[in-house]
């Protein structure tokens, strides 16, 4: 048996406690690994209060993202050994002391990054690779606009953007810029007392590329920001669904492609591939330092109430991972 986070039911934080499960068998294809951090992730707040399920036969248990030692491996695994150091995403089971990943969607950790590092990159990372070199196509000539720059996804594309060797513009609340220009942030905006869409509008004219986490609330701004053939990645609607009183026009006459992405619900062989040209593009940066992950604090999974709750409180840089005994 195992110790896990487990839910009484849908609802808040309170709704959490740890249980016993037992511990999970690897397929053939998958690793189980001892785990040692899980990381936080939005998708986890709205799968405990029931509006994000895992995908279908997956484990119900929250967290996507894990670092730990595989102590098991499936009947065709060859690209790992026992005792081996790993990282990577899953559809769910990482709040635990145990977890089973896919044999290549398991990453080897560089060995100077700890474990509480090397389980906050792969869904922050993977996210805006996804978003910024598949979806949004960007170059080095782009103008890119992200907002949140300050959350976990929003910290690992201001540094792939450099690498891309794009311009960077990001909203995030004061306390943050320091951290974002840190990350290579060409410009920060305060979102609590300037209006993007008149800065953008001012400073730069338009972008090309935005990453969208609030939907509803910031469409309309964010559409009349956006230069010609301009890429739009919608990531989450944390500022609502529904949009009124909108005019449709810029999106035709501008040629605009607006995307909306997800990653938990893709298909294996999807993110198989994306994880594989993630780590070919970037691990010699991990490697070298020259990307990192960005950890604001961490709690024993005995605090995970208190993990969620800072999370809901939008008081983090980066992102918020759990220690595993």
């Amino acid at each position: 048996m195992m110790k896990s986070v487990l839910l009484k039911q849908f609802g808040g934080r309170e709704q959490l406690y740890i249980g016993d499960q037992p511990i999970p068998s690897p397929t053939k294809d998958q690793v189980l690994v001892k785990v040692t951090a899980a990381a936080l992730n939005r998708a986890d707040i709205l799968q405990r209060e029931g509006k994000y399920p895992p995908p279908k036969g997956e484990s119900e248990i929250l967290g996507l993202e894990i670092a730990g030692e595989i102590v098991a491996l499936g009947a065709n695994v060859q690209n790992h050994a026992l005792g081996s150091n790993v990282f990577g995403i899953l559809p769910g089971g990482g709040y635990s002391q145990y977890a089973i990943i896919h044999k290549d969607m398991a990453l080897p950790i560089p060995k100077h990054l700890s474990f509480e590092e090397a389980a906050a990159i792969p869904e922050a990372f993977l996210t805006a690779y996804q978003s910024l070199l598949w979806h949004a196509n960007t170059t080095a000539q782009d103008k890119v606009l992200i907002h949140a720059g300050g959350s976990g996804v929003g910290t690992a594309a201001i540094q792939l953007v450099k690498k891309i060797g794009a311009t960077c513009i990001i909203t995030a609340s004061s306390s943050k810029h320091n951290t974002c220009y840190d990350l290579g942030a060409d410009y920060c905006i305060d979102y609590n007392s300037k209006n993007f869409q008149e800065v953008i509008a001012t400073k730069y004219n338009s972008v090309d590329v935005i990453i969208d986490f609030l939907g509803a609330s910031y469409f309309t701004k964010n559409i009349s920001c956006l230069a010609r053939d301009g890429r739009m990645v919608m990531l989450a609607l944390l500022g609502g669904t529904k949009v009124e009183d909108m005019n449709i026009a810029p999106i035709l006459f501008n040629r605009l492609n607006i995307i909306g992405s997800t990653l938990r619900s893709r298909n294996l062989d999807y993110q198989i591939k994306l994880t594989k040209e993630f780590w070919s593009f970037s691990e010699k940066y991990f490697r070298t330092g020259e990307l990192k992950p960005i950890i604001d604090k961490t709690f024993r999974l005995e605090e995970v109430k208190d993990a969620h709750r800072y999370m809901e409180e939008n008081k983090n840089i980066g992102k918020i991972v759990l220690t595993i005994n």
